[in-house]
């Protein structure tokens, strides 16, 4: 055992460090999109390809002409690929021999097609997620549920929240929002007052875009919030619980609360542990940038406890909006939004559960924002995507925490 400890210290010890964890860029090649134990999927030069030894080699691949316009990938339990390109999904469950399209169903199983968009180039990121971490274990199965975060770049599209209980072979609507009438689709790659309205026309709730869905085993019941600020068609920041029914493949969705962006619930990195809730906030608002009080930082409660403020205990305030964060084994990994920050790419780490904290810029990157965070691969190297501003795809970096003094799960 010392010999083997001694074996991954000097393996690890050669990448750039501080006093809290290792890190590195991802290696020459593809761009790795998710990863899940020992495999990772990636894509470049018209290709998408899959790896099993964590990105060291990338024997299985195939041609995807569409390649550069991946927005987001899972890899299941099973082995199958689910991903999509800004308005389109595909499948793989062979290694990337074959794939092929999925078409999403809606709540009565009918076809749920994109929109016809009014620029071609700007059809929309019906898919693309902020979240690494997008399936969980229910009750013996593997389920997906994930809502897309959009309306920001890529053009105007409807907010969902999609679901897959058979391994991406079957992908359908769980919860459709609202039509923004401030977010038509007119051609523009955010979309604007004037335009095509998109979503659910019998929905009165609206927002921008979803930040996070999670599930929570204990309750077994599904969290979402979403995003962002009031634009004169009513809120668009929610908190919304949903239970899932298998036997009738039917969902019930509550609006917890609603707020305007200067609050804690406009947030992101929801994760339950041991029956706790804990999130990190990004509240903003109309105002000089960062000036004033803001209701931010990493905020922890019972489930039955979340819509009342005075039941929260705040554990860490960054002092800035932070939107992303991931728990695993007693490791809490969180980022600044760069626009808003005054580190280039900030990191804020707690090894303990978050009982200390510490916050690290990794300057040489840039002005990153760190998103989609994927849990530990068998190397123990977290996944997450550095975005420029906040939302344009950039690089891959991987981050491993350091053991903590008094040993531990990591």
């Amino acid at each position: 055992m010392i010999g083997s400890a001694r074996k991954l210290n000097a393996a690890t010890d050669e990448f750039p460090s501080n006093d809290h964890f290792w890190y590195r860029p991802a290696p020459p090649g593809p761009y790795i999109d998710s990863q899940r134990d020992n495999r990772a999927f990636g894509h470049a030069a018209g290709q998408v390809m899959l790896s099993e030894d964590n990105g060291r080699t990338w024997p299985h691949r195939i041609a995807f002409p569409e390649e550069k316009h991946i927005t987001f990938s899972h890899i299941l339990k099973n082995g199958n690929i689910l991903f999509s390109t800004r308005e389109r999904l595909f499948l793989s469950t062979d290694k990337l021999k074959t794939i092929r399209p999925i078409t999403v169903k809606d709540a009565n199983g009918a076809d749920y097609l994109p929109h016809k968009p009014q620029n071609p180039d700007n059809p929309g990121w019906y898919f693309h997620t902020l979240c690494g971490v997008v399936s969980w274990n229910v009750k013996g199965r593997e389920m997906m549920v994930w809502g897309n975060y959009c309306n920001v770049v890529g053009g105007a599209v409807p907010v969902n929240i999609y679901y897959s209980t058979d391994s991406g072979r079957t992908v359908k609507i769980a919860y459709a929002f609202g039509q923004n009438p401030c977010l038509r689709d007119n051609g523009s790659p955010g979309g604007a007052k004037t335009g095509t309205l998109l979503g659910n026309p019998d929905n009165p709730v609206v927002c921008r875009h979803v930040h996070t869905v999670v599930y929570n085993p204990a309750e077994d019941a599904f969290y979402a919030c979403t995003g962002d600020i009031d634009r004169g068609a009513g809120l668009e920041c929610h908190w919304l619980r949903g239970t899932y029914e298998a036997k009738k493949d039917k969902w019930q969705w509550k609006v917890l609360i609603s707020v305007d962006s200067n609050s804690r619930y406009k947030c992101g990195g929801i994760n339950f542990v041991d029956g706790k809730c804990y999130w990190i906030s990004d509240a903003n608002a109309r105002r000089p940038w960062n000036q004033g009080e803001y209701d931010r930082g990493i905020f922890c409660c019972d489930p039955a406890d979340i819509t009342k403020p005075e039941k929260h205990t705040m554990l860490f305030n960054p002092q800035v909006e932070s939107g992303n964060m991931i728990i695993q084994d007693d490791v809490i990994l969180a980022s600044h939004c760069a626009p808003a920050s005054s580190m280039k790419t900030g990191i804020i780490v707690s090894l303990d559960m978050g009982k200390t904290w510490a916050q690290y810029d990794l300057k040489e990157f840039g002005p990153r924002s760190a998103t989609r965070f994927h849990e530990k691969n068998s190397e123990g190297w977290f996944r997450m995507d550095l975005r420029k501003g906040w939302i344009d795809y950039a690089e891959v970096i991987f981050i491993k925490p350091k053991p903590r003094a008094g040993g531990g799960k990591q």
